[in-house]
């Protein structure tokens, strides 16, 4: 039982109540990945005492294995991109494949971005790349435990979070008293669910299917590290090369069309690359070495990122669809912030408020740069713009600015990308039945439900 101690409030109903001592710590971390362990590193760092609680074990699969540059600095002030170099692919680029043309494919190298820091980014297997972020959150201070799932948080009555239960593999119970609590739970969404803020996305909705093989074609040269991303009838196909000989290789659909499949997924993975020549030409050779996974209802939000003692960093908070390889950015990126807004409270308890907005306003600023984009790369507009660059007012470089993250900070991007809006509006009305047509599909997509999630249950 817990002890007695008059500060804890009252257990809720069916809550459990057995753990052996209730643990304080200045901030609680919710997940793992690498949203929560960027948080708790940086956190550690500024002399805070951290407690992580990640609910699997490292390593373990996760999708989404194509960084930005934008990644790189938040790495090097994490101090593990030497090793990340080591167990990455180099990604000096994005290739965009002309639907139709397998010779022609535009492609978008990361140098050619406005003022960039880092010209490149990196392949990883997240197997590896979470484990090496779990493993320096560890090395820096934060008292990183896995295999501890949270089960409930209880809030005062001042509303913020009082006491956080957890329970390990084994069955035992643990108790924390946070004066802080960082949900970066990912797509689990731990308070976005208990809360009831987590909503599906209203205007974007994707599913997709996936997995990886051995012996697929690759670039020549050095656009051999590049990821590929090709639109096909239903949607678009990746291609992320990775060490070992291996690529990971899928398709994000609209559901309507995943929702076609008979059968198993395998089978149905196989016929959509199949039914893009281009694409199944590079798996002449292929060797499928991992499961095929289906996974839907990509896209959804909290409807706040932040409350009394809390903060969401990452997945937890939102998550849009894998378009522009922009997830682990935006969480890393997120964490950073998280940890800075957090460590500031901590400080200045009166400057709460303030240091949430400002976090929020910076987050959802960049989000919306991605969505814009994310939102419509599917329609015949989007198609004919990417097939057909143009760097009038270095607009192309901003958007290649935009494809390596860099969205945050950087005005000088941000108004060349809300003139590219003008283009596109302008294109649209140009070429205006196509248009039309497409952006009614994508409207119809928002209705549709998938069912038969290989990895990620619950979503709204």
């Amino acid at each position: 039982m817990i002890p007695n101690d008059p500060t804890l409030p009252p257990t809720a109903p069916g809550a459990p109540t057995e753990a052996t001592n209730v643990v304080d710590t200045d901030v609680l971390v919710i997940g793992g990945g690498p949203a929560g362990t960027t948080a708790a590193t940086f956190l550690a760092r500024r002399g805070r005492k951290v407690v992580l609680l990640e609910k699997d074990v490292h390593p373990r699969f996760h999708i989404g294995e194509s960084l930005l540059p934008m990644n790189l600095p938040i790495l090097e002030r994490l101090g593990v991109l030497e090793q990340v170099r080591q167990i990455g692919v180099y990604k000096p680029g994005a290739d965009f494949p002309m639907r139709g043309n397998a010779d022609s494919v535009n492609v978008f190298r990361f140098d050619r971005a406005l003022n960039p820091r880092f010209g490149h980014a990196y392949q990883v297997k997240r197997a590896e790349f979470d484990t090496i972020l779990f493993d320096n959150a560890i090395a820096s201070g934060v008292d990183a435990r896995q295999q501890v799932k949270v089960e409930q948080v209880e809030f005062g009555a001042d509303g913020r979070p009082a006491l956080v239960r957890a329970r390990q593999a084994d069955g035992t119970a643990l108790a924390f008293r946070p004066r802080y609590l960082v949900d970066a739970s990912g797509r689990d969404t731990f308070l976005g669910n208990k809360l009831k803020l987590k909503k599906k996305n209203p205007r974007h909705q994707s599913a997709a299917i996936f997995s990886h093989f051995r012996g697929v074609t690759r670039r020549e040269g050095e656009a051999a590290g590049n990821i590929t991303v090709e639109r096909f009838a239903h949607g678009w196909m990746w291609l992320i090369p990775l060490t070992g000989d291996i690529m990971s290789v899928g398709a994000v659909c609209f559901p309507e069309y995943l929702k076609t499949r008979t059968g198993d997924n395998e089978s149905f993975l196989m016929q959509t690359l199949r039914d893009t020549p281009s694409v199944w030409a590079r798996m002449a050779n292929a060797e499928r070495v991992a499961p095929v996974h289906a996974t839907g209802n990509y896209s959804y939000t909290c409807e706040r990122m932040h409350g009394p003692g809390w903060v969401m960093a990452g997945d937890a908070f939102a998550f849009i669809d894998p378009v522009f390889s922009s997830g682990v950015y935006l969480g890393m990126n997120s964490g950073e912030q998280a940890a800075a807004t957090v460590d500031a409270i901590l400080s200045e308890p009166s400057r709460e408020a303030a240091e949430q907005r400002a976090m929020d306003r910076r987050l959802r600023r960049g989000l919306r740069y991605f969505s814009w984009f994310i939102y419509r790369f599917t329609t015949p507009v989007m198609e004919h713009l990417f097939a057909n660059p143009r760097n009038h007012w270095q607009l192309e470089q901003a958007v290649i600015s935009m494809l390596a993250g860099d969205v945050f900070d950087n005005t000088a991007v941000r108004w060349r990308l809300r003139a590219f809006r003008v283009v596109y509006n302008l294109t649209a009305i140009s070429m205006a039945p196509k248009a039309l047509a497409g952006w009614l599909r994508r409207r119809r997509q928002v209705g549709q439900r998938f069912s038969g999630d290989t990895l990620q249950g619950g979503n709204p």
